[in-house]
């Protein structure tokens, strides 16, 4: 399940990451990446443990905790605190799946990561190439989203970033342990949760429709989840 999450930062919040991280301190991509991994990679971090990333790291945590989509797409159990990256021209990191189980910094806990996230920093009219392509079942799909806007995807999928031939890409990129292991099964839920939402729409909170579809969603939920 791929799915666009609109308007997770403000205009302000993306000024204020965008000016943070212009004095930020760049480094090789490589650093964080597996072997194979890391043979496709080219391009630049903040490191994990700079201040500005854990500052620009907890503002992009709270905006995630007031994101009804995001929660209701990825149901996540725990998230790796964000991470930023930047691709120039030339720069691109080919077909690749992201590691299965990561480390949470300082908290000397490991997550197994389900979901991926990538959080668009730049406006799109700003940097030609930089795609976000993730492979599926259905092909390729091309992303590039408005600074601000969130694309979240399955962490078992084979993607890839193309490489830069214009201005420059930066965006911030994590991942999720999801109370729901299974991505066919969140998808479900996920599907569940906006028909839910479309029928409070059309009729009232309390209709007997309402009702039944909210005990299936939360019935289904608890025989799924792992917690």
């Amino acid at each position: 399940m791929i799915v666009h999450i609109r308007g997770v930062l403000t205009p302000e919040e993306i000024a204020h990451c965008r000016a943070r991280l212009e004095a930020g301190d760049w480094v090789d991509g490589r650093v964080t990446a597996g072997a194979q991994a890391a043979r496709a990679k080219r391009n630049l971090q903040i490191p994990e443990d700079a201040p500005v990333a854990r500052e620009l790291g907890e503002l992009i945590l709270r905006a995630l905790g007031r994101s009804g989509p995001f929660n209701a797409a990825a149901l996540p159990y725990r998230v790796l605190p964000p991470l930023f990256n930047r691709y120039d021209v030339g720069m691109g990191f080919g077909a690749h799946v992201d590691g299965a189980v990561r480390m949470i910094p300082r908290a000397g806990i490991r997550m197994r990561a389900d979901v991926s996230s990538t959080l668009f920093l730049t406006d799109p009219a700003d940097y030609d190439g930089g795609e976000l392509v993730i492979e599926d079942t259905f092909g390729a799909h091309a992303v590039k989203l408005p600074a601000g806007d969130m694309i979240v995807y399955p962490a078992t999928s084979l993607h890839r970033v193309e490489p830069i031939t214009r201005g420059s890409r930066w965006s911030a990129f994590f991942w999720s342990q999801s109370m729901i292991k299974d991505d066919g099964q969140r998808a479900l839920l996920y599907d569940l949760d906006r028909g839910i939402t479309g029928v409070r729409a059309e009729l009232t909170d309390d209709h007997p429709s309402a009702i039944a579809l909210t005990s299936t969603y939360h019935n289904l939920l608890r025989r799924w989840a792992e917690l």
